[in-house]
């Protein structure tokens, strides 16, 4: 009963202390942890020298006292104690007893006084020392010594006042005096250690506060140094650098999508309500066959697009080690005869990534190279220091090098390649690139004597 009865007890205890209000700062939490571990420490320490402080002062005034008590014994062993006891050292207070407690000799301080103690040292136990406190308050520290065995033997008492530091609890009080200012300083540098460490905190939180999704410009500042600090606003930079980036693609996208979906849209319904409106006038099949080819390009551009936005947007599928020459030869096997894809490669050229991926890159680089070749494409496979290298080559006009980039930019179409492909959404190469980048690799033109040259490099699977 009486161990559910303390259980209770303590359980209510610990709900009375989870109930007390918690500061919610972390440099005020610190600091008082700090000021906690701190009183503590100066605590023990503060003990352990009023221990060893009043033992000290006890044992010199006993060594002293005895000593000096010792002397006085022997001469009154051999009867040469005088009435009134010189006094040659700190011990002032001396005194000579006979058996009944009469004082018979004394010093000048305590002459004419009652005996300093009643202590009567047993005969087996010479030696005795106590602490004795006077009516007037004052407190003195006695080494009563036995001058023999006798049972008539005289006592011998030597003493001193007790030290002042030693009296009432003035060392204590002093410690304490002593121990406070080094409990101030510690807390006063914990909390300024503290806050200056907080503080780029401080002007981190306030700087993200103030960036919106209409403004991600702003930058965190940065403070000196290499510590955790430093690390998180170098990381906060570059995730909002990221996050920029990745909201002016998506206002960049959706612009260019809107833009790009207009103009079928309305010519779409503009045919369609054409047809309504003139039923005699206008060839009913002919309407539809036009809307046909209309949703078609429509289809392909909302395919890129999905394409596009799950590239960006969906967690990747584990990577798997894909031998790009047989990757590239299952893909031009499929592929029209005409113009005809002729494939160079060395064998065990081995890339990790998605195989659908890098099936849609490679279909993309061939389907536009037989649009634009005269003849023939060439496709050669290798490997480069680290990297595999893909290279596709037509016969055609090529691309002028103002526009070797410009033909990776979504929707971006040539004026050649309208020609050749009016219901094309443009997105094929821009798709491709970006494969190419979540791959770890890159998609560029390069120089070719004749037509346009696509390089598609990719890091090699280690093994």
């Amino acid at each position: 009963m009486s161990g559910a009865i303390a259980d209770r007890h303590y359980g209510q205890v610990g709900k009375m202390f989870a109930r007390l209000p918690r500061p919610r700062s972390i440099r005020a939490r610190y600091t008082l942890v700090a000021a906690a571990l701190s009183l503590v420490f100066l605590g023990v320490v503060g003990a352990y020298l009023d221990v060893v402080t009043r033992y000290k002062a006890e044992t010199d005034a006993y060594r002293d006292t005895e000593h000096i008590a010792t002397q006085w014994s022997a001469a009154a062993r051999a009867g040469t104690v005088p009435r009134t006891i010189p006094v040659n050292s700190r011990v002032e207070l001396i005194q000579e007893t006979d058996a009944e407690g009469r004082v018979i000799a004394a010093s000048k301080a305590v002459r004419g006084m009652q005996p300093l103690t009643h202590v009567r040292p047993p005969p087996d136990d010479r030696f005795k020392s106590r602490r004795e406190c006077q009516t007037n308050g004052r407190c003195i520290m006695v080494m009563a010594i036995r001058v023999t065995p006798d049972v008539h033997s005289p006592y011998i008492y030597a003493a001193l006042y007790e030290p002042a530091l030693l009296a009432g609890h003035l060392l204590e009080v002093g410690i304490a005096a002593c121990a406070l200012p080094v409990l101030g300083l510690v807390i006063w540098m914990t909390w300024s250690l503290v806050g200056r460490t907080l503080r780029p905190v401080e002007d981190i939180r306030s700087r993200i506060s103030e960036i919106t999704v209409s403004d991600l410009s702003l930058r965190v500042p940065m403070p000196p140094g290499r510590d955790e600090i430093s690390m998180l606003a170098s990381t906060a930079n570059e995730t909002l650098a990221r996050l920029e980036a990745a909201v002016k693609q998506q206002r960049r996208f959706a612009s260019d999508a809107s833009h790009e979906l207009r103009t079928p849209i309305a010519g779409l319904r503009a045919g369609l309500e054409e047809a309504l409106l003139y039923p005699r006038e206008v060839d009913s099949h002919k309407a539809i066959r036009s809307a046909l080819v209309t949703t078609d390009r429509l289809e392909a551009i909302i395919n890129d697009l999905l394409v596009l936005a799950r590239l960006r947007a969906s967690d990747p599928k584990p990577p798997e080690v894909i031998d790009l020459s047989v990757l590239v030869g299952e893909v031009a096997g499929a592929r029209a005869r005409r113009p005809p894809i002729t494939v160079v490669c060395r064998p065990d050229v081995k890339v990790r990534g998605s195989r659908i991926q890098l099936q849609r890159l490679v279909e993309n680089l061939l389907v536009n190279a037989q649009r634009h070749a005269a003849t023939a494409v060439a496709v050669s496979i290798c490997a480069g220091g680290e990297r595999a290298v893909l290279r596709v080559t037509d016969d055609g006009n090529g691309i002028a090098p103002e526009d070797r980039e410009r033909v990776f930019v979504r929707f971006v179409r040539l004026d050649e390649g309208r020609r050749k492909d009016p219901g094309g959404s443009g997105l094929g190469l821009a798709i491709s690139r970006e494969i190419a980048e979540t791959h770890g690799g890159t998609l560029v033109i390069e120089d070719s004597p004749l037509g346009a040259c696509f390089v598609l490099r990719l890091p090699l699977a280690r093994r």
